[in-house]
């Protein structure tokens, strides 16, 4: 690929920073690496897209700070911003996963407004459109053409709608599953709230905190970036690279800080009922594909 021959359409307005792109990938090196090795340790392999995704963000910060003295090679454009962009859909999927295993943990899927055998399939489904749009849309930008730039860009901001509205659907359905709990506890909720145990130790409400929380970060950063595209290639936010370290980087940092801290295999077992919704979550997912 070579560079974009095009005046009005520039890769970057910025000069981006190479002091920023590196803290950026020692963080996510780090937190990257603590997440493996809870995932290893627990076997919780559901998370295994919740690690790619930090490594995901550990090589798009690489090619950033590479850009700093390759601001016209669209390669290294292209990379940093299809990695960047598909991190978040990686968590997702994770943190869709993970509501799933918890409602089976709780044996509180009648309180559930979907069944468990249908739950992840749905929104991993929304999450793998998503993904798929904006990857194609970052495709599409590595022409480093003009147009396609801007047609990648306009493919990206689909993207990111469809994201946005699973997730905002999925803070919706894991707001009112908590609220039936609360109002209808089960045996297993009832003793293990944070109400009984404490914040200071793990139960499946600090797994639920943990989930809000990521969201609320992933629905910000997925707004911000709907926002950021919509002004086009000269606007503001997408002018100024603080914007994209703030908005971005800082809230994904966040988000695997707070799935590290409210980590889901501290509580949920690795026996029976994990066993079904993983059998579920493969017939499920072998499906995904033919959407």
């Amino acid at each position: 690929m070579g560079s974009s021959s095009s005046d009005s359409y520039e890769l970057y307005r910025y000069n981006p920073s190479i002091p920023a792109a590196v803290i950026f990938i020692i963080v996510f090196a780090i937190v990257t690496i603590y997440h493996a090795y809870l995932m290893f340790r627990a076997r919780s392999w559901y998370f295994t897209c919740f690690a790619l995704g930090g490594i995901f963000q550990v090589i798009g910060y690489i090619t950033r700070a590479l850009a700093h003295n390759n601001t016209q090679n669209v390669s290294i454009y292209a990379v940093q911003t299809i990695l960047v962009l598909l991190a978040p859909p990686l968590y997702a999927a994770s943190i869709y996963m993970t509501l799933g295993r918890l409602i089976a943990h709780l044996d509180a899927e009648p309180l559930s407004l979907v069944s468990i055998r249908w739950l992840t399939g749905i929104f991993v489904t929304g999450d793998v459109i998503s993904f798929l749009m904006q990857g194609a849309g970052g495709g599409i930008m590595s022409s480093g053409t003009a147009s396609g730039m801007t047609l990648g860009e306009n493919v990206i901001m689909g993207g990111l709608a469809v994201q946005l509205i699973f997730f905002s659907i999925f803070v919706i359905f894991a707001s009112l599953f908590h609220f039936r709990i609360r109002k209808t506890p089960t045996q297993k909720s009832s003793i293990s709230g944070i109400a009984q145990t404490g914040w200071r130790n793990p139960s499946w409400e600090t797994i639920m905190v943990g989930l809000y929380s990521a969201s609320v970060f992933i629905l910000i950063r997925s707004i911000f970036r709907l926002i950021e595209y919509a002004g086009g290639n000269d606007g503001f936010l997408i002018s100024h690279e603080v914007f994209s370290y703030i908005f971005d980087a800082l809230l994904m940092f966040f988000t695997m800080v707070v799935m590290g801290a409210f980590h889901p295999s501290k509580v949920l077992n690795t026996g029976g009922k994990e066993h079904r919704v993983d059998s579920q979550e493969s017939v499920q997912l072998r499906r995904v594909p033919s959407v």
